[in-house]
């Protein structure tokens, strides 16, 4: 048994559609039935009757369903109970942040604040951007941090969560370099020529950024999605290998720009600009205030 199974489930619960559920649990349709599927495999009986639109649950999954929703009500309970009797790591902050932060960003943007803050102990849990603000609205973290652009707004009330900017970057296309250092492949292409595109899945985060990217595009590009994945990291890879053109934060590719081993594949038309933020609960309805998570909050709060 898996926790997210029942989180998935209830999700499909509210929504009845799995299209809908994947979207919001920021994975792929087929990832999304298969872990449905192996909740059901788990109860041995079927939850969801797949014979009708929009999707229902069977008498057992209704059943299910409230248990469901008990059973996680009581984990998240017990969970706060035992943080609060946590008494090792108190001095330990701790960070949710998504995959390509925590691959690119986090790392140099740590070594930096270690500069002014050697004192501050950290620690990093990577997830996806819904699990990562799960982290957060939980109370399972200290401070999260996120791209974020006014399309694809982070639900996070403002009355409960505050913020800081800690810069921006662009996602832009890259490729790898030929002989005569050009890339292999660029934007826009033609009908006949498609460019070869190695995308990000279904329901990502930076799938729905790449998106704004290509529908604002003063010319439409002509693509051919040969490759996808949730990770930029895994993307990088296999521009790095020649498969083609993919869309990169900029901290992701900046030794390979400087080694010359990928290249800018296109106008500056299909470039996004993004906010690094880093969040918290406000003080005055915080479940947990750590000293190190306050310090570094203030000295945050200097730099803006």
């Amino acid at each position: 048994m898996d926790t997210k199974w029942l989180e998935d489930f209830i999700s499909l619960a509210e929504t009845r559609s799995f299209s809908r559920s994947a979207q919001l649990r920021h994975v792929t349709q087929p990832a999304f039935s298969r872990r449905i599927q192996a909740l059901e495999a788990w109860a041995g009986i079927d939850l969801v009757d797949r014979s009708s639109y929009p999707t229902r649950l069977t008498p057992a999954g209704e059943t299910f369903h409230a248990q469901a929703l008990e059973i996680l009500g009581n984990l998240q309970a017990t969970r706060n109970m035992m943080r609060g009797h946590q008494v090792a790591g108190q001095d330990m902050v701790e960070f949710a942040v998504p995959h390509t932060l925590a691959f690119t960003f986090f790392p140099h943007w740590l070594m930096e604040l270690r500069k002014r803050l050697p004192m501050l102990k950290s620690r990093l849990i990577a997830l996806n951007v819904h699990d990562a603000v799960m982290r957060m609205t939980e109370g399972s973290c200290d401070l999260l941090i996120a791209y974020h652009h006014p399309t694809q707004p982070l639900q996070l009330a403002p009355d409960r969560y505050e913020m800081l900017s800690l810069g921006t970057e662009s996602l832009a296309p890259y490729a790898k370099a030929g002989p005569d250092g050009a890339p292999q492949c660029k934007l826009p292409g033609r009908v006949g020529a498609p460019v070869p595109f190695l995308s990000y899945a279904s329901g990502a985060y930076m799938a729905r950024l790449v998106e704004q990217i290509i529908k604002h595009a003063p010319t439409p590009p002509v693509l051919d999605p040969i490759y996808e994945t949730d990770m930029a990291e895994g993307l990088k890879a296999m521009a790095l290998e020649g498969h083609g053109l993919a869309f990169l934060p900029a901290s992701s590719v900046r030794k390979e720009l400087k080694a010359r081993r990928l290249v800018a594949a296109g106008p500056s038309d299909y470039e996004l600009t993004m906010e690094v933020r880093i969040y918290r609960e406000r003080p005055e309805v915080a479940r947990h205030a750590k000293a190190g998570a306050q310090e570094l909050w203030n000295f945050l709060q200097t730099r803006q």
